[in-house]
């Protein structure tokens, strides 16, 4: 396959995709536009095409090679074949092969089955070098999957859970006697609900999106980026308590219109705001702790 025709082949197989799997992506858009646990689905598509770009002009600025090395035209048809077959299978099950089953299950094999043919396009098209090169931005895109309702429930139980515990250790620490049961706590003049709405679901799968991203355009080493990812669950958690606890302090030691004004509906923005600087503050540890780049010789 020569440069000339790499590119109208993949904009071919793009768009039998587009055809193929048109109302999943309409489905999954008006999911991601309705519902707070699947806003982030929004951005993943923009931020892939964003760091292609970066990673290609990062690549062009160093001038070690020339920059068709990171297009290969010898195609990997054999591997992009195998998961174009798999990808029209998994869709075609989803499709018609499922029978009786909840719509966000069909929905997220679909949308699974879109994403492995953008991929075994690339390897078809570009091969495995350029598959290489671009690998995070491209298996970034399978965050555009929505979670089915099975494991969000059990992603929102776990925030919920984990926030009453935090809420609790950080009233303490303010010296507010709290007692928890279950997703409930107790402190004078208060009970409070650790309610769904509470879990911040949403702001912390952006959180999480947002350090992907970070971690892939700031850190090198594997270990280090896959440890700032890991440090996001705790800080969700922290966030939702100490947002949890500077509500109920407010509410019952300044004024009560605190447990029902505008920090409480409108403050998540504050609260994702200090999380990410706290996820700005582990990146500039790490980033310390990474050996200093080699200098690459133009021959």
């Amino acid at each position: 396959m020569t440069a000339h025709t790499q590119l109208p082949a993949f904009a071919f197989l793009c768009a039998l995709s587009i055809l193929f799997w048109w109302h999943p992506l309409v489905m999954t858009l008006g999911l991601a536009l309705t519902n707070d646990a699947y806003t982030h689905i929004i951005l993943i598509f923009p931020l892939s095409a964003a760091l292609i770009y970066t990673d290609w002009k990062y690549a062009d600025s160093k001038q070690t090679d020339s920059p068709a090395r990171w297009i290969d035209t010898q195609p990997s048809l054999r591997l992009g074949a195998i998961l174009l077959a798999l990808a029209l299978l998994i869709g075609a099950y989803a499709r018609w092969g499922m029978g009786v089953t909840h719509d966000d299950i069909r929905l997220s094999l679909s949308m699974l089955a879109l994403v492995t043919w953008w991929i075994a396009s690339v390897l078809v098209c570009f091969g495995a070098r350029t598959f290489n090169s671009f690998m995070f931005p491209l298996c970034f895109l399978f965050l555009m999957v929505p979670i089915p309702a099975f494991a969000l429930d059990r992603i929102v139980e776990f925030l919920q859970y984990q926030s009453a515990i935090a809420a609790r250790i950080m009233f303490r620490l303010v010296g507010v006697p709290a007692t928890q049961d279950g997703i409930m706590l107790s402190i004078p003049g208060l009970d409070v609900e650790v309610a769904r709405e509470c879990s911040s679901i949403r702001s912390s799968l952006m959180l999480i999106v947002t350090t992907m991203v970070l971690a892939h355009l700031f850190l090198r080493s594997w270990w280090r980026k896959i440890l700032l990812i890991a440090a996001v669950i705790p800080l969700s958690v922290a966030k939702n308590g100490l947002r949890i606890v500077t509500i109920g302090v407010l509410g019952t030691r300044v004024d009560p219109g605190f447990l029902n004004g505008k920090l409480h509906h409108n403050g998540g923005i504050l609260f994702f705001g200090l999380s990410v600087v706290a996820v700005g503050a582990v990146l500039w540890v790490l980033r310390r702790t990474e050996p200093p780049r080699k200098r690459e010789s133009v021959p």
